[in-house]
């Protein structure tokens, strides 16, 4: 994994480290209570549309996913640290189904984090991956591209605190 901040910043080496134990013991240790008990704050705001606002949402379907699927993972590939901001890239292995030959979900995540280091907001961005052996993308049918769905939190996918 590649990880890009500045040493000298000792929050943002902080908040990119409780990212990455967060994720790490929220997915693939698969404890999800334990994770949003320790890097969470109570009032964390949620953009993903798909998931409920709150640390509750994302313990419920983190508690699903992991439960429901035994090789569900993250791997991070790049991680960006400045401040109060922590920005990842990486794959998603079995989120869909527990195909052990998934290809994954690439998933970039931005979290603000608090003054204490835990996440007090979050983006993200999804994308299929296709095959690499036969250089096949993933397709875009209605399983992508489907009938809208309620959102499931009213923040919105680009509002956030920050007022730039």
């Amino acid at each position: 994994m590649i990880k890009s901040v500045d040493p000298r910043d000792s929050r943002a080496v902080r908040n990119l480290e409780n990212v990455i134990a967060w994720n790490e013991m929220m997915i693939n240790q698969k404890r999800p209570k334990e994770a949003i008990e320790k890097y969470t704050r109570p009032d964390y705001i949620q953009h993903n549309p798909l998931l409920e606002d709150g640390p509750q949402g994302i313990m419920n379907y983190f508690t699903q996913v992991t439960t429901e699927r035994k090789n569900a993972r993250l791997v991070y590939h790049r991680t960006i640290a400045a401040g109060d901001y922590v920005y990842t890239h990486g794959v998603f292995y079995n989120f869909i189904d527990d195909d052990p030959d998934d290809h994954g979900m690439a998933v970039v995540d931005i979290f603000r984090m608090d003054d204490e280091g835990k996440a007090a907001e979050h983006w993200d961005v999804l994308q299929l991956v296709g095959d690499p052996k036969s250089n096949v993308a993933p397709s875009f049918g209605p399983a992508v591209f489907g009938k809208p769905v309620p959102a499931q939190n009213p923040n919105g996918m680009v509002e956030g605190t920050d007022e730039s």
